[in-house]
């Protein structure tokens, strides 16, 4: 048996940073419920669409409602540009630490996945759709908090014809 004033500080120093981990572990998550819980609500506001990379702009009216806990977002609405679009969107969440993976609705082809990191006010998340848009089954959406009482949602795919990124969809959101 191994014993000495060595053999104490080591066991010492791992328990230090065993503790130290867990602490952190909750401390990250207690820190994903208190940014999740800032996007709960019901949010309105107005932004743009592009249905592909190429098609014309529109200008979108949107309403959602958002529902968080300490460990998932799930966010579901509707945009409308007059009678020419209307669309229902929807995406849910989980987070384990800063990580996130989840679904989206709202592209029309069908049941996108999305991973992606948050850092600071934004969630950062690739998106793989159902079926091939604008050339592949890729594309980046960014879900941000701004300010006390405001949300942009994001999305950006890239043009087939130029290699080019296009913003696709901006909405700017405040809690209504």
């Amino acid at each position: 048996m191994l014993s000495g004033p060595k053999v104490t500080q080591t066991i010492k120093v791992a328990i230090a940073a065993a503790t130290a981990s867990m602490l952190m572990a909750g401390a990250a998550k207690a820190d994903e419920s208190a940014f999740l819980k800032t996007l709960a609500g019901n949010w309105s506001g107005k932004g743009t669409v592009k249905v592909r990379t190429n098609a014309p702009t529109m200008k979108v009216t949107c309403r959602f409602k958002s529902d968080a806990n300490a460990s998932s977002l799930a966010l579901n609405g509707r945009c409308t540009s007059l009678a020419i679009f209307s669309r229902v969107i929807s995406a849910s969440l989980k987070a384990s630490g800063d990580t996130y993976t989840g679904s989206y609705v709202g592209a029309g082809t069908g049941t996108a996945g999305l991973g992606g990191k948050r850092a600071g006010n934004a969630i950062s998340l690739a998106i793989k759709w159902a079926k091939e848009v604008n050339g592949d089954r890729r594309a980046q959406m960014t879900i941000e908090k701004t300010g006390a009482s405001g949300m942009r949602l994001t999305t950006i795919d890239t043009d087939p014809a130029t290699g080019r990124s296009v913003v696709t969809s901006r909405i700017e959101l405040r809690r209504s």
